[in-house]
């Protein structure tokens, strides 16, 4: 049985520069999809991260991750991190099928990033509240228009986990 080639598939099609991002949301905007934002460091890519983002993706019609830059995760996580380089990071992520577009922001916060994105829907991981997220990212969102969803993190599946699991070996 032979195999038709369809389309070719190119992930680095969804890797979107920072200064691209702007006419990037208008393209998305014009076409009428919902936009769903989230991000984070996803160094070590695992279960949880791709339940998370399938999760994420199901709020609408198209999924944008911010992914911190290494210099961000280095002061969010500490020396050693990240594992991988941003660009190996938001490659892997852009080569998920749930995934639309992958930007890497510098700020160890995400509120420019917000900005720019100006998401319809902005999801975070389960541990956090609309209280214990950070303010500033909330009023980038709301004032903008767009709604919070907060989903429960995969348990046991973590970088950090992994990354102690690896080191016992």
């Amino acid at each position: 049985m032979s195999h038709r080639q369809t389309g070719n598939v190119n992930f680095r099609s969804k890797i979107i520069a920072w200064d691209k991002l702007p006419a990037w949301r208008e393209a998305v905007r014009a076409t009428g999809k919902r936009l769903v934002v989230t991000n984070g460091c996803f160094d070590i890519l695992h279960l949880g991260h791709v339940t998370y983002l399938e999760n994420a993706r199901n709020f609408g019609d198209a999924l944008l991750i911010g992914v911190n830059s290494d210099a961000a995760v280095r002061g969010l996580k500490g020396a050693g991190r990240p594992v991988n380089s941003e660009t190996d990071r938001q490659s892997v992520l852009a080569a998920l099928q749930s995934v639309d577009g992958v930007c890497v922001f510098t700020d160890t916060a995400a509120t420019k990033f917000l900005a720019a994105a100006q998401p319809d829907i902005y999801v975070k991981g389960g541990d956090y509240t609309l209280e214990t997220l950070n303010q500033d990212e909330r009023r980038a969102v709301e004032s903008a228009g767009g709604k919070i969803v907060l989903v429960p993190f995969v348990p046991g599946k973590s970088t950090t986990g992994l990354l102690e699991k690896i080191s016992r070996l």
